[in-house]
């Protein structure tokens, strides 16, 4: 498979399993990373994981084709409106092996 994307996904952790099981249920040999704990803000919020931000969030990140972009594109949008007070967002760069 022909990496073409960088595709980020940065969402609160309470959705991560249901992003999760999703792509891979969709994109078959779905490969990604994912960093747990993240600290930071949103335009609503902040998730920082102590008393007063308690919440965090996550980064899943992978390196796709066009298919599989547009696939994760479509996943999300249903995912934001299953869980539409949760936040997300997804995000798409050019790839480029050196």
């Amino acid at each position: 498979m022909e990496c073409e994307y960088r595709a980020e996904i940065i969402s609160n952790q309470s959705v991560m399993e249901d992003i999760v099981e999703r792509l891979e249920q969709e994109i078959s040999d779905f490969q990604y990373t994912i960093v747990e704990n993240v600290h930071g803000k949103g335009l609503t919020s902040k998730k920082l994981g102590n008393t007063v931000w308690p919440e965090m969030n996550f980064i899943l990140f992978a390196y796709v084709n066009h298919d599989s972009a547009l696939k994760i594109k479509q996943i999300m949008e249903e995912i934001k409106q299953k869980f539409p007070r949760e936040g997300m967002s997804v995000f798409f760069t050019k790839a480029e092996e050196v």
